[in-house]
């Protein structure tokens, strides 16, 4: 197969980003120091070398299209790709000090946030990471974190949130539990497998029903306030629970229960203060998260 090389315009990019993170041609033209109607023909001039509609534009404002989040994905690699070039050309990296926090639950604290801690001690020893394992945008608002990796995009003016990546998640069990249990392949056999979650069973019920897959909240138990306790409820042999397919691949003892049903889709938000962006210190975590979470796809 022959693939052809679009050249386009670095700026052009730039552009994109910058209007995809802000939500209009104006904030994002502050953000560059331009002005708003050279953000617009920068955008015009990407989506017609590309052959796509980037943004749909509506009374509300700019939507990014559904090819839009798809190529957002890929210059949010760029740009922190450039970022990473040029820190390392210059030697910024190993000046860079001080403390930055990060909030996301304790699994992907563990997951992701503990590796972007290892590589960062390399390439930034002066740099310190201080870890929340908590699920509430809360932290973010109250102050008491600089960057959140959460699930749900917040509503709040002051935030910018950053659309990563999208994770899958599917019903896991132990194979030791299903080699004991056996597998069901019908809705009957399915009620007699125990259900590992939090203490909250209606999201989860509503989620499988989406699926077409039928649970009841009297198959819910050992319920824990915490991703790794129900991950190591669920490697224990303890029942069967909602896990995210990226990391459970790297995990031979698990497996999916119900291999023939599509995966559930979940977005995953970076998301930090407006002002902190310009922080050197926040921006070198923050982009790190970024790749490091992308990675798992």
């Amino acid at each position: 197969m022959n693939w052809q090389v679009i050249d386009y315009d670095w700026n052009h990019v730039r552009a994109f980003l910058a209007t995809a993170k802000t939500g209009s041609l104006s904030a994002a033209a502050r953000e560059l120091r331009t002005s708003q109607p050279t953000i617009g023909r920068q955008i015009a001039a990407l989506e017609q070398v590309l052959g796509v509609i980037l943004f749909e534009r509506g009374r509300r404002g700019l939507t990014v299209t559904a090819v839009g989040r798809q190529l957002l994905q890929h210059a949010d690699a760029m740009a922190t790709a450039a970022h990473w070039m040029s820190l390392t050309a210059s030697g910024q990296s190993q000046d860079i000090a001080g403390e930055v926090s990060v909030t996301a639950v304790d699994f992907i604290c563990s997951q992701v946030v503990v590796p972007v801690i290892r590589r960062l001690a390399v390439e930034a020893p002066a740099l310190s990471i201080r870890m929340l394992s908590s699920n509430a945008i809360q932290d973010l608002a109250r102050r008491d974190a600089d960057i959140a990796i959460r699930h749900v995009r917040p509503d709040q003016p002051d935030l910018v949130a950053r659309l990563v990546t999208t994770y899958h998640a599917s019903f896991y069990a132990a194979r030791s539990f299903l080699d004991r249990q056996g597998r069901p392949r019908t809705a009957e056999e399915l009620k007699s497998i125990p259900v590992i979650g939090n203490d909250e069973p209606e999201p989860f019920i509503r989620i499988a029903a989406e699926h077409g897959i039928s649970i009841c909240e009297d198959q819910f138990r050992h319920p824990a306030n915490s991703a790794t306790l129900i991950w190591d409820l669920v490697r224990a042999g303890l029942g069967m629970a909602f896990l995210p397919d990226e990391f459970c691949r790297d995990m031979p003892d698990l497996e999916r229960v119900f291999p023939d049903h599509a995966p559930f889709g979940f977005p995953v938000w970076l998301v930090t203060h407006r002002e902190l962006q310009t922080s050197r210190r926040i921006r070198m975590v923050y982009d790190a998260l970024a790749e490091e979470l992308a990675a798992r796809r």
